[in-house]
């Protein structure tokens, strides 16, 4: 699942290149914990690719906005929301 920094620049309405590392960096960091979340080891057992794109494209969002003050529980409980129809039920 490639989102382009552009693309999320635009979900996160930056306009300028100041955090372009950081935001990079977040959205590597955002598709493994995604991935983690729903148990999916790799990328090809996506099965609702829109619904998991959101996902990332909230966890970026989220680890932006809330740098300083981040709640991981409340994250990983939206998470498994967003994610509950393609969650593998084993470990």
């Amino acid at each position: 699942m490639n989102i382009t920094l552009d693309e999320m620049k635009n979900y996160l309405r930056v306009d300028t290149s100041e955090d372009d590392i950081l935001i990079s960096s977040l959205l590597v960091s955002a598709k493994s914990i995604c991935l983690s979340v729903a148990r999916i080891d790799d990328e090809k057992d996506i099965t609702d690719k829109d619904n998991f794109k959101v996902a990332i494209l909230y966890t970026v969002a989220y680890l932006y906005e809330h740098r300083e003050e981040a709640n991981h529980k409340d994250l990983m409980l939206t998470l498994r929301s967003l994610l509950f129809g393609m969650r593998k039920a084993e470990f």
